[in-house]
C-alpha cells in the first residue's frame, strides 16, 4: 500500500442503518454493497452478525456478493461475538474482524465496572481470539476522543502486540476538536511501539459537527484509514461524511494524500442510500445536497455565469452532477434572468430584458422562485413571445 493512500472504510450498512427507521432488509443492503464496490470503497463493514439473524444474513449475502473490498463483521470483545463474526465472514473473499472494548475512564468505570488493567488483558485476548479466525483484525478503543493518551498508547501497543492490523481511534461521542483529535494521533504515532506496523485509523461522530474535520486532522497526522458513511449518516448527529472526506482530500493537493473512490459516482450513491434507507439529505448538505451546486443571488449568480470557479471550487460533473443550478428568486439580477430566458430559446434586447426584469421581480416577490413555465407565462403577458426570435430546442 502508498503511504499516500487514505482507506475508505464504509459503514453505512453498520453504523449508518443504526439511525432509527432506517432498518434495511438483505437485497437492499446486497444493492448498497455493490454500489459501494462500484465506487470503489476499501472496506465495507456490512454489519454487526450477532446482533441479530437479519443482519448475521445480511453479512453472508454481501461476502458471496462483492469481491473487490474487504467485507468487516463488528463484534464486541466477547468470544461468541468473534465466533458468530468469523462464521457470517466465512464466503468473503478477503474478511476483517473488527473488535474492541471501550477504553475511556467513563466507559471502564461506569459501563464495565473495571480497571484499566483488566481492560487491557480483555482487549488483547480478543484481538488474538479474532486472529485465530482471520489475518485482518481490527480493534476498536471505543471513546478513544476521552482516553488518556499514555494509557491508550498502552492499550494500542498490547493490542498491536497480540496481532491487531488496523487501530481504530473513535470520536464515539463527537467531542474533540480538531487539533486535539489530531494531537492524539500523532502521539500514538510516536510513542505506540509497532505503529508502523499497523494501520490507524478515524472513526468520527458528528455530535458537535466536527466530524470531517476531525477526520481530515487524523489524516495530516498520520492516519491512513477514514471510517465514514454515505451521507454522513449515523448515530445520533451521524459519522464523518464519505463525500465531504474524500472531496477534501481531492481539492486539497498540499494534504498529499488520495483515495480510490470514483467521485463521478457520489451523487447517485448518495441518491440510492437516500431511496432504500428513507432518509432525506437536507438540501445545504456538502457536495450531495441539493442546494450544493445551485445559486440564487444575483451577484452570485453573474459570477458563475461569467466563470463557474468565481463561486465553485468544485466542478459539479466531478462528483455525479451534470450542472450548476441558477435558480431564479427575487434576489436574483438581471444576468440570470437573462440566462434562464436565453436557454428556453428566447433572444431579448436591453429594453425587452428591462421590461421583462420588471414583470419578473414583481413576481417573484409573491413566490419563493421562479420556475420556467412562470417565465413562459411572462413573455406571453408582455406580449414578447412574438417580438422574440423563438429557437427550436
Amino acid at each position: 500500500m502508498d503511504n499516500r493512500q487514505v482507506l475508505i472504510f464504509d459503514t453505512t450498512l453498520r453504523d449508518g442503518e443504526q439511525v432509527p427507521g432506517c432498518k434495511l432488509n438483505t437485497p437492499e443492503k446486497i444493492e448498497i454493497a455493490r454500489q459501494l464496490e462500484k465506487l470503489g470503497v476499501d472496506v465495507i463493514e456490512a454489519g454487526f452478525p450477532i446482533s441479530s439473524p437479519g443482519d448475521f444474513n445480511s453479512v453472508v449475502e454481501i461476502s458471496k456478493s462483492v469481491s473487490d473490498p474487504i467485507i468487516c463483521g463488528l463484534s464486541r470483545s466477547v468470544k461468541k461475538d468473534i465466533e458468530v463474526a468469523a462464521e457470517a465472514l466465512k464466503y468473503a473473499k478477503r474478511s476483517r474482524i473488527h473488535t474492541g472494548i471501550g477504553t475511556s475512564s467513563y466507559h471502564i468505570q461506569h459501563k464495565f465496572k473495571s480497571t484499566p488493567d483488566k481492560i487491557l488483558v480483555w482487549a488483547a485476548d480478543a484481538v488474538k481470539y479474532a486472529k485465530t479466525f482471520v489475518e485482518d483484525v481490527e480493534f476498536y478503543a471505543e471513546d478513544a476522543g476521552r482516553t488518556d493518551n499514555e494509557y491508550l498508547a498502552r492499550v494500542c501497543e498490547a493490542v498491536i502486540k497480540a496481532g491487531a492490523t488496523v487501530l481504530n481511534i473513535p470520536d464515539t461521542t463527537g467531542y474533540c476538536l480538531p487539533d486535539e483529535y489530531g494531537a492524539k494521533i500523532k502521539y500514538l504515532m510516536d510513542n505506540v511501539r509497532g505503529i508502523e506496523n499497523v494501520i490507524i485509523s478515524a472513526h468520527c461522530h458528528n455530535d458537535l459537527g466536527l466530524a470531517t474535520a476531525n477526520a481530515i486532522s487524523a489524516v495530516m497526522n498520520g492516519a491512513r484509514q477514514v471510517e465514514c458513511t454515505i451521507n454522513g449518516i449515523g448515530e445520533r448527529a451521524g459519522n464523518t461524511s464519505l463525500e465531504e472526506v474524500v472531496m477534501v482530500i481531492k481539492q486539497h493537493p498540499r494534504l498529499d494524500v488520495f483515495t480510490d473512490i470514483n467521485t463521478r459516482l457520489l451523487n447517485p450513491t448518495s441518491q440510492l442510500v437516500t431511496e432504500k434507507m428513507g432518509m432525506a439529505v437536507q438540501p445545504n448538505k456538502a457536495i450531495v445536497g441539493s442546494n450544493a451546486f445551485a445559486h440564487s443571488s444575483g451577484i452570485h449568480q453573474d459570477g458563475v455565469i461569467k466563470n463557474r470557479e468565481t463561486y465553485e471550487i468544485i466542478d459539479p460533473i466531478e462528483v455525479g452532477v451534470n450542472e450548476s443550478s441558477i435558480v431564479l428568486t427575487a434576489r436574483s439580477g438581471r444576468a440570470a434572468l437573462a440566462y434562464r430566458t436565453h436557454k428556453l430559446g428566447y433572444t431579448l434586447t436591453k429594453n425587452d430584458l428591462d421590461e421583462v426584469y420588471k414583470a419578473f421581480l414583481e413576481l417573484a416577490d409573491k413566490q419563493k422562485e421562479i420556475a420556467d413555465e412562470d417565465l413562459h407565462e411572462i413573455m406571453k403577458a408582455i406580449n414578447l413571445a412574438k417580438k422574440s426570435t423563438k429557437m427550436e430546442a
